[in-house]
């Protein structure tokens, strides 16, 4: 199967477009307030309308949001899936709330740290966030990828964290990932991407596994 991939943390129209153009997966849109990809409801249904009627999924980052910022969101963006940054069982709450998919992020330091088992529809693992970090995921960092080498998911999986075009086919070979998210690695500025390297990236990622 192709690797899937996630383009996160969009935040205007011509990263937007260039995800569409070259068949991301799911598309991104941050609303961690400290995040440089930061974008408000009103300017996320913007950039929504445009995935609107493709084969691309819009995925919400929170971190541990309430439910009147949840709904707020909803309200105005015509998201998919919710990516949360919070513990398994408010993410449970939340998919109940709001009746959308949603997928956990999942920071972690070693092989002990992966779950075993897991209610979300999806896991997003990523390498654990330095203790002064001011966001728990979107650092850059690189997990050692074969960390999950042969690890048996309970659910489906995307690996995050330090990918870019040079390193995410190398990335997949080693860790195993069925899919991949970047924000960072595709970037000429924070939050605004390079739609060359959202191409290479698709691309590279893609044909990883027939290397």
């Amino acid at each position: 199967m192709a690797v899937g991939v996630k383009i996160c943390g969009l935040t205007e129209e011509r990263g937007l477009d260039a995800c569409l153009e070259y068949g991301a997966d799911w598309i991104g849109l941050n609303f961690f307030a400290k995040s440089p990809r930061h974008v408000t409801p009103m300017r996320a249904a913007e950039l929504a309308r445009r995935v609107d009627g493709s084969r691309s999924v819009c995925v919400g980052l929170f971190v541990e949001p309430t439910d009147e910022e949840v709904t707020a969101v909803l309200d105005a963006v015509p998201l998919d899936v919710l990516q949360l940054y919070t513990t398994a069982e408010r993410a449970l709450s939340l998919a109940r709330r709001s009746g959308k998919e949603v997928w956990l992020s999942c920071p972690v330091s070693n092989r002990a740290d992966l779950p075993v088992q897991c209610d979300v529809q999806r896991l997003v693992i990523e390498s654990r966030a330095p203790k002064d970090a001011g966001r728990p995921g979107g650092n850059g960092l690189t997990l050692p990828w074969d960390v999950t080498a042969g690890w048996t998911a309970p659910v489906p999986w995307i690996l995050a964290g330090g990918l870019t075009p040079e390193n995410v086919g190398q990335a997949v070979r080693v860790s195993g990932a069925p899919a991949v998210d970047v924000a960072s690695g595709v970037e000429s500025e924070p939050g605004i991407k390079d739609p060359t390297a959202i191409k290479q990236f698709i691309e590279r990622a893609r044909s990883a596994r027939m290397a």
